[in-house]
């Protein structure tokens, strides 16, 4: 059977209708948009969309799989809402994977990059202090994130943003509940050891970075 252009023209839209809202329900989820346990259906997500379901729920399946949702056995789809357990054990992950991120991108760190990283902690900062929950998460997994590129470890990252997005909705909800004007002063840290080219001080500084910071979501 010849596939006719029309054919083809509608199967490149439906994917591109997948990736656009794949890709939008990633972002909210790993930056906590989505409160833990939020529960998504199909048509109110295609209907604030306005696609049509199958993407949806493509999409849907898609992040399932990534463990950016959970689907239970009735259908139910919802955002994660982590205990104390599993926040442990993704915590162990962002300790053992991060670090090593790190140290890989060191040999690739420029000055650009330090400037980047400095202005992601300056705008981390500055929304600590007008209590901007959304704005901090983003500002932080940002500020890690341009730098774990320059390890160019694919796989590495790869997990380490799954872990990102399983954790993102609670770690939202948590910053919200805390007083908390100012950020941690890791960042700091770690951009004091980029500078100085110190892996050792690199790897501490990333590793305290990350498990001091979650320990506020098992207490």
């Amino acid at each position: 059977m010849v596939e006719r252009p029309a054919d083809r023209a509608a199967a490149r839209e439906g994917q591109a209708a997948h990736d656009r809202i794949y890709r939008t329900l990633r972002q909210q989820i790993m930056h906590g948009e989505l409160a833990p346990g939020r529960a998504l259906t199909l048509r109110g997500i295609a209907a604030e969309a306005q696609m049509s379901i199958t993407p949806v729920r493509e999409a849907l399946r898609r992040l399932a799989a990534e463990g950016a949702l959970t689907l239970s056995p009735s259908g139910r789809v919802a955002t994660p809402a982590l205990g104390p357990e599993r926040i442990e054990e993704l915590a162990a992950l962002r300790a053992l994977l991060e670090p090593e991120l790190a140290s890989r991108a060191l040999p690739r760190v420029h000055l650009a990059l330090i400037e980047r990283m400095e202005a992601l902690n300056l705008a981390n900062r500055e929304a600590a202090a007008r209590r901007d929950g959304l704005g901090y998460v983003r500002t932080n997994l940002e500020f890690h994130r341009v730098l774990y590129l320059r390890a160019q470890s694919p796989a590495f990252l790869a997990v380490v943003e799954t872990v990102w997005l399983q954790l993102g909705p609670t770690m939202r909800a948590v910053y919200d509940r805390l007083d908390r004007r100012e950020p941690p002063p890791h960042h700091r840290h770690i951009i004091a050891a980029l500078k100085a080219g110190d892996e050792p001080g690199l790897r501490l500084a990333v590793r305290t970075d990350v498990t001091l910071g979650l320990r506020h979501l098992m207490s």
